[in-house]
């Protein structure tokens, strides 16, 4: 028997044993109006009771308090290990406020249009949290991933990686990460770069990768999600537009889809010298997309990790 029962009864009892005639009356008519709020769920010890989520699991405190943190991801993946009714609020509230503080038109796109479930991303929002702050490195290159505190967002560089038969797709891809990696020319450096579709359950995309009957890939998983993940490149879907964009070396750029439409992949990227940098704006030319997003994501600490 659970303790609200217990005490349920209790009340009840007491009210029926009291003293006859008005005592018993005014006493029942106190049990009956406790009953009444507890059933109702609204404050005090009956709600505690019944696991409604108050003090500092209410959703509107855990909102102001984060917010006062300017959403910091440390503090939020530190709370959301706590216990599973913070983890629940984090996953239903607070990853989607952190998503939203960052990259505002982003998610106004992802969540809005036809193709999109309405308020909803695939994969959840912790998934898109993470993709927005931690680049997945590059595994067949040794570099590993970490927490990015700069990162900028375009929906013009997605459209660089579509091809033709799939370029009515929403795809927002990040500039590419640039690491120094063990083995590499002289002249060259790791890039990773990750993005994410709009509505990919009904993206051009994924009906050419089904109707292609392209293979998933047995030994990678999405970094964001943890979901299986179709290769692009060996599908035969990865445009030379992709190479161009990111300033990559021909047919030395990989990457993946997975089924909740979270991309992350990896090239080998000529380095550009001080002078190429200013005239053309960095890799990839310049983006004229009003609703492009780039962000500062703060921390504490880079320890190399983000555990959502």
């Amino acid at each position: 028997m659970s303790e609200g029962t217990r005490e349920m009864r209790r009340l009840r009892v007491g009210s029926a044993g009291g003293g006859g005639g008005s005592k018993a009356n005014a006493s029942g008519g106190i049990g009956i109006g406790i009953a009444d709020e507890w059933s109702s769920g609204g404050r005090g010890i009956g709600a505690r009771i019944r696991g409604v989520n108050v003090g500092i699991l209410d959703e509107q405190v855990l909102a102001l308090v984060f917010r006062a943190l300017n959403w910091d991801p440390q503090a939020l993946c530190s709370v959301a290990r706590v216990s599973r009714r913070l983890r629940a609020v984090a996953e239903r509230v607070l990853w989607r406020e952190l998503c939203v503080s960052r990259a505002p038109r982003m998610v106004s796109t992802l969540t809005t249009g036809s193709s999109a479930a309405s308020g909803r991303v695939g994969g959840g929002w912790p998934a898109l949290a993470k993709l927005l702050l931690f680049c997945c490195g590059a595994a067949g290159a040794g570099v590993r991933g970490h927490f990015a505190p700069v990162s900028r967002f375009s929906k013009t560089s997605g459209r660089s990686f579509l091809s033709r038969r799939c370029g009515g797709d929403l795809l927002y891809v990040s500039d590419p990460c640039e690491h120094a990696a063990a083995g590499a020319a002289a002249d060259e450096d790791v890039g990773a770069y990750r993005g994410v579709f709009r509505g990919f359950m009904r993206s051009r995309t994924r009906a050419c990768l089904v109707g292609g009957r392209a293979p998933l890939e047995p030994r990678v998983r999405c970094p964001y999600c943890g979901a299986r993940v179709w290769s692009v490149t060996a599908a035969g879907l990865a445009p030379r537009s992709a190479c161009r964009r990111l300033g990559a070396h021909e047919g030395r750029l990989e990457y993946f889809v997975c089924v909740s439409g979270h991309l992350h992949g990896s090239c080998w990227l000529a380095r550009l010298s001080s002078s190429d940098g200013d005239g053309d704006g960095g890799r990839g030319g310049e983006d004229t997309d009003s609703d492009d997003d780039g962000f500062t994501a703060t921390a504490d600490s880079d320890d190399g990790h983000m555990e959502l």
